[in-house]
């Protein structure tokens, strides 16, 4: 029963993140239900390999909170991972490259792709040991003063990153480099309820951030193109109607991770918080 809990939350987090990455992009790119499922399977396979290596009783609300921001941070980072340093695609159908790029120049170089993308998987491996690390050592710092200090770490990265692909096309803004530092941070005191895991706090929360800037971004603003199909035009204008018959789904995702939270607030807590 704990494994298939742990299947259906990582189908809901797969679910969550394939509709606002559908709703944006199909009405450029197209829609096949190929790509769709891509991040629903992948995020089905995650969980099931994360349970099994963490044992997180899924059973409990509190676990389940924790289970589907972990289950989504790791989907995304697998995926944009391969988007940006493994995929080989055409990038002229972009205003900002999801491959690799220097100063918005794709790197063409395959080695060099690979060369650059094992490099910044050492230095998020490196982040994370740091984060383990600080389990065992004591900062005589307040418990909440820890939280939004560890909580910030998995929205720097994302924002750090963010800004080396964005900024030399669009522009740096300040507002938007601090966005996902400063949401992780307040995600970081709902999971240390639940926690005094701060790898689980940490990533934890940039997975719900993502996931709630992502949908800030595309239903608050849907008419907007994003960064990367910025002055380009629609080519598939029949998917401006049919990607309405998916925001049912999203919301009733939404409406479960909301309701998972709260019944998980109000039972006993044994985490930081």
């Amino acid at each position: 029963m704990n494994l298939l809990i742990a299947l259906v939350i990582g189908l809901m987090a797969g679910a969550h993140s394939a509709t606002w990455g559908m709703y944006k992009d199909a009405v450029y790119e197209g829609f096949t239900y190929r790509k769709y499922f891509r991040s629903i399977i992948l995020s089905g396979l995650i969980a099931i390999v994360f349970e099994r290596v963490t044992n997180l009783d899924v059973m409990q609300p509190a676990n389940m909170v924790i289970f589907y921001g972990m289950t989504y941070v790791i989907e995304r980072g697998m995926l944009e991972f391969y988007k940006t340093f493994l995929r080989e695609e055409d990038q002229s159908k972009y205003f900002i490259p999801m491959q690799f790029h220097v100063g918005g120049k794709v790197v063409h170089s395959q080695w060099r792709r690979w060369l650059t993308g094992g490099a910044y998987a050492i230095g998020v491996a490196l982040a994370i040991m740091g984060i383990m690390a600080l389990r065992n050592v004591s900062l005589n710092l307040p418990d909440v003063i820890i939280v939004l200090l560890v909580g910030s770490v998995g929205g720097w990265i994302s924002a750090f990153g963010g800004a080396w692909k964005d900024a030399p096309l669009e522009g740096f803004e300040w507002l938007k480099f601090f966005r996902s530092p400063v949401i992780a941070s307040i995600y970081a005191l709902l999971i240390a309820c639940f926690t005094n895991d701060y790898l689980y706090i940490s990533m934890g929360a940039l997975g719900y951030t993502v996931g709630t800037i992502e949908t800030y971004k595309t239903f608050f603003f849907p008419n907007k193109p994003r960064g990367k199909f910025a002055g380009k035009a629609i080519q598939f204008p029949e998917m401006l109607k049919k990607r309405y018959n998916f925001v049912p789904l999203f919301v009733a995702i939404w409406l479960a991770v909301i309701t998972t939270c709260i019944i998980a607030l109000i039972q006993p807590r044994t985490g930081l918080i």
